[in-house]
């Protein structure tokens, strides 16, 4: 193997030009060649390649996004599409290549690699933490502590008008986010997509919470069953009408920032062992870390997380918040 490829897809995340940085070098270590790909799979169809080397990716280890871009890509989906990626790819000479992202990301790295003859080996780039086979994903610890900073912040507003406040986080299918951010600052309630969430009982619980309580925080994952944080909250003032109640929509400030010290560590961890794993000859697999330990998951299993979530965190969340 002499020239690899590396590409970031889907949604950005916090630790992804970590990931590249420690790719590119790993491969020049090596004596490789590296392209980094623009634009994900879209770029490839489209024939966006640029060289990488070792001066290339100085100075990106502290930044958010990726510098690489990303993109979704409805042509990659089809035939044709797939068709002329591989045709691209072949006038560049690449033999390898190290997907960074998540579920879709995988999905198409595994369809394209049973049709084609490349090896890939895939980096879990992602806030949401929903892929099985690493503790964390890129992005999740980031992503976490910025919740925590904005929703202490959101706190003292609370507090000073001794409201109810509804902090809509992202998940539309994982509530990870939610679960551990929500303990981290205290809320008095956390309603994520992979629990069925009796509404009842959370108004129940801010009608029995502490009298000297001048606020609460009610955690919701944007992919709740109830219709996240707006229907939450007009939930809360049709059963509690003297309670001052509002809303507030974190977004994509999530997805941005420079990454923390464990995600530029895990990050460059996952991207030193994917250009190895390809080195070794793996294909079709997702590096991770599970116990502080590299792993390696095939795309298949690693896709969406079927796992339920820790009963024992909820459990603790409901009597710490009392």
């Amino acid at each position: 193997m002499q020239k690899i490829a590396v590409f970031t897809s889907g949604g950005d995340s916090p630790g992804m030009n970590a990931c590249i940085r420690a790719v590119v070098r790993t491969a020049s270590y090596n004596n490789l060649e590296t392209i980094g790909i623009m634009h994900g799979y879209e770029g490839m169809i489209n024939g966006e390649f640029i060289s990488l080397t070792k001066k290339s990716v100085s100075n990106i280890i502290q930044r958010g996004g990726t510098i690489l871009k990303t993109a979704r890509s409805q042509r990659f989906m089809s035939k044709e599409g797939m068709e002329k990626a591989w045709e691209n790819l072949q006038k560049q000479g690449i033999e390898g290549m190290v997907a960074i992202g998540g579920n879709g990301t995988f999905t198409g790295a595994e369809e394209f690699s049973s049709l084609y003859p490349i090896n890939i080996i895939g980096c879990p780039g992602t806030i949401d933490n929903d892929l099985v086979g690493t503790d964390f994903t890129i992005g999740y610890d980031t992503a976490i502590n910025t919740v925590v900073d904005a929703v202490d912040k959101i706190r003292d507003t609370a507090e000073s008008h001794d409201r109810v406040f509804i902090v809509e986080v992202m998940g539309r299918d994982a509530g990870l986010i939610a679960l551990r951010s929500g303990i981290a600052v205290g809320a008095e309630g956390i309603m994520i997509p992979e629990s069925k969430n009796d509404i009842s009982r959370i108004l129940a619980r801010l009608g029995k919470g502490r009298k000297d309580k001048s606020s609460k925080i009610i955690i919701v994952a944007e992919g709740d069953e109830n219709g996240g944080g707006y229907k939450v909250a007009e939930k809360v003032k049709e059963k509690y009408p003297n309670y001052d109640v509002r809303v507030s929509v974190l977004g994509h400030i999530q997805r941005g920032g420079a990454p923390t010290c464990m995600e530029r560590v895990n990050a460059s961890r996952m991207g030193y062992a994917a250009v190895q794993a390809l080195l070794e000859g793996k294909k079709n697999v997702m590096v991770g870390i599970v116990n502080k330990e590299i792993c390696h998951t095939p795309f298949s299993q690693a896709i969406k997380h079927i796992e339920e979530l820790n009963p024992e965190l909820l459990k603790m969340m409901e009597i710490l918040s009392l």
